[in-house]
């Protein structure tokens, strides 16, 4: 994982909301401050740091070291903002806008929550925090897999490939109207696999790529999601298929009937 070395906190605020699917929200950020972010592309992912319905303080440390988490920590929890870890969806440097996709969970979490009331003025906070998605050179083929939580990184991924990357990107969804273009490369074949609606998230993707006729050869596999999906995955490549442990990123993203 590529993490910055320049990394700041940044203060935007909200200019723009919308439903991309009906179960995808996205808050687009803006301000003269995100001229000191650098977009890095793929999954680049950051913390972001949510308002409160009441009065918050945003007086927040620069850094989130371990120094930093422990000021933050200390902070009074009644205007402490609530701290998650999002990825940038897209990001306009010229316009000084970036956009930050949420599954819609209703008041189900926190961020959900706050993206389906965000409006426009609403002030955040955000810290760099890298690129987890770093192939092995000479890799023959490439594996994605997530459920719609990581829908936004795997989409970051497919767009920045190299145009003759090939492989498979297996996305899992609540519902078929919640599939979005990616730009994948013509090498990487996009599977939208449509979720029961009693199945636990994620264990369809598993079940999915589990049963495929896998290309041979040398992989770099990604996978994210609620955490039973990237570890049983990452358990079943190692064993079953002898990927080196080294060729996996793997991250549970979100834990099932844990609100987020």
């Amino acid at each position: 994982m590529s993490k910055p070395t320049d990394a700041t906190m940044i203060h935007a605020d909200v200019v723009a909301t919308r439903y991309v699917t009906p179960g995808m929200i996205r808050v687009t950020i803006g301000g003269e401050a995100l001229a000191a972010f650098t977009g890095r592309g793929f999954d680049q992912w950051f913390r972001l740091f949510l308002p409160l319905e009441g009065e918050t303080n945003f007086a927040l440390p620069k850094k989130i070291d371990l120094l930093g988490y422990v000021q933050y920590l200390a902070m009074p929890k009644a205007t402490r903002p609530p701290l998650r870890n999002y990825t940038v969806r897209e990001f306009r440097p010229e316009q000084r806008e970036l956009d930050i996709d949420f599954v819609a969970h209703g008041d189900a979490g926190i961020a959900s929550g706050w993206a389906a009331r965000a409006k426009v003025g609403d002030r955040v906070a955000l810290l760099d925090q890298g690129v987890m998605f770093e192939p092995k050179p000479g890799v023959d083929w490439h594996l994605l897999a997530t459920d719609e939580s990581g829908l936004p990184a795997a989409a970051g991924i497919l767009r920045d490939m190299p145009r003759d990357a090939v492989g498979h990107a297996f996305i899992e969804i609540g519902s078929a109207d919640d599939a979005q273009e990616t730009g994948a490369p013509e090498g990487m074949q996009v599977h939208w696999l449509v979720r029961d609606g009693h199945e636990k998230p994620g264990v369809l993707a598993l079940e999915t790529v589990k049963a495929f006729d896998l290309p041979v050869g040398s992989v770099y596999a990604w996978v994210v999601g609620e955490q039973s999906l990237p570890t049983s995955l990452r358990r079943w490549l190692v064993n079953e298929r002898g990927v080196p442990k080294d060729h996996i990123l793997f991250c549970g993203y979100w834990r099932f009937g844990h609100a987020t």
